[in-house]
């Protein structure tokens, strides 16, 4: 997603959706710990998601 993309969700959109990364990443390294993953390059990209979403609630949450 575009940085455009996330600065137009609002902030409970925002949450919700960094929570479910979360817990994706979560599954995502157990089942890479288990057993080699198809494509371990999701990690990367799942944790740069990540901190976008993150950076963008911070973003946020400081301006109030």
């Amino acid at each position: 997603m575009k940085k455009q993309d996330v600065s137009k969700l609002s902030h409970e959109d925002l949450a919700n959706k960094l929570q479910e990364l979360k817990g994706q990443m979560v599954t995502l390294k157990l089942t890479h710990k288990m057993a080699p993953i198809e494509n371990p390059m999701r990690i990367r990209s799942l944790r740069k998601m990540i901190a976008q979403y993150s950076t963008e609630l911070t973003k946020r949450n400081s301006a109030v």
